[in-house]
């Protein structure tokens, strides 16, 4: 018996998605072995997860390989012109900003780093949260009513 294939998309429940991330993980892992092993491949494997845990799989040494890697790019930078260097560079600070403020915004939703927002803005923190608790509240109550109705049917 084969196994089913599955829709890639996100797992909803939480603990389920932390199971096969989990599982995933090893054989993620368990594969980057398999291919250094047997290709003599040098290989760096770095994974955070959604709690910010991070996971590393080096076949040689962690900082060899990505010694490695930046000579590579810099090698291979030096044949493009510099308009995209800067290009790049300017982009990957503006997605890095993007990052770093989402980072912090997603922290101070989950109540840490709020020593230095103003009264104003834990107000609009304490509000946006406010509306999100009667979103999930909102949909918890409709899925409710949809099991108390399939529990009606099925009598």
């Amino acid at each position: 018996m084969t196994r089913k294939r599955i829709q890639i998309k996100k797992i909803d429940n939480i603990s389920s998605r932390q199971v096969t991330f989990s599982k995933r993980r090893k054989g993620l892992f368990k594969k980057a072995q398999e291919l250094s092993t047997l290709c003599d491949a040098d290989i760096a494997l770095i994974v955070f997860s959604a709690t910010s845990k991070l996971f590393e799989y080096a076949s040689s040494s962690m900082h060899q390989v990505i010694e490695r890697h930046d000579r590579y790019s810099a090698i291979h930078r030096l044949d493009r012109p510099s308009i995209e260097l800067q290009i790049e560079s300017d982009s990957n600070n503006i997605l890095r900003k993007k990052v770093e403020d989402k980072t912090r915004e997603l922290r101070q939703m989950n109540g840490e780093d709020l020593q230095g927002l103003t009264l104003q803005e834990l107000q609009k923190l304490e509000e946006h949260l406010k509306r999100s608790l009667t979103n999930v509240s909102k949909v918890k109550d409709a899925k409710f009513m949809q099991e108390i109705s399939t529990f009606k049917r099925k009598d």
